[in-house]
């Protein structure tokens, strides 16, 4: 039998967030190498990392318990200076994304937005095959969402319900910092944590758990 690989999901104690601490023989902390721990605040030095790690600590802090998800967004926004809010929205959420657009707006921001389906490219023009166009002929276009939001100048983008890997790859070619408002979930209303709040019960068979 192939010898189990342990990470932090297999930690019952999360003694990271504490001083005191004690760890499992597995524990990332306890066996992390010196490099790696460089590597990474060398990191914080490049770009914005720095700055942006400030602001997201202090909006956590400052809206814990307290502020939505959208509020939230706003006030990291204010922090890091970022006026243009690129919008990457599913066009099943289209309705949401005209209100986020609303609502920045009316808080002094200039929200911009493309939507997935933008140039209406065939999905089979790019070799997804044709069963896919079942659901509709129009494939989704990430990079292209992002090629248009970095052409906008954007300071910072925000994804509301771009499908699983659509995201990804969104988020890759997005030169603006990306945050994302909603995670799309056609099954549980756009509440993909619902799975995992009843995979002990209602979808316990289904996940074979």
């Amino acid at each position: 039998m192939e010898e189990k690989t342990l990470s932090c999901v297999d930690c019952g104690t999360q003694n990271c967030k504490f001083k005191t601490r004690t760890y499992p023989e597995f524990c990332l902390t306890t066996n992390l190498a010196d490099e790696d721990s460089s590597w990474a605040l060398e990191r914080y030095d490049e770009d914005r990392n720095r700055e942006i790690m400030i602001a997201s600590a202090e909006v956590e802090y400052e809206g814990y318990c307290q502020w939505t998800r959208v509020q939230e967004i706003m006030e990291f926004a204010r922090k890091i200076g970022a006026r243009r809010i690129g919008i990457a929205n599913c066009i099943g959420l289209i309705n949401e994304a005209r209100i986020f657009a609303r609502i920045l707006r009316a808080n002094g921001f200039e929200p911009y937005a493309v939507i997935c389906k933008v140039e209406g490219r065939a999905k089979t023009s790019v070799g997804i095959p044709e069963k896919c166009e079942e659901i509709g002929p129009a494939m989704c276009n990430p990079i292209l969402q992002a090629r248009l939001l970095n052409q906008a100048h954007t300071d910072l983008n925000v994804v509301i319900g771009l499908c699983v890997g659509h995201d990804s790859l969104f988020y890759r070619y997005s030169d603006a910092y990306v945050t994302t408002l909603v995670t799309k979930d056609r099954v549980t209303g756009n509440n993909p944590a619902a799975a995992l709040y009843t995979a002990g019960s209602y979808y316990k068979k289904k996940f074979g758990v």
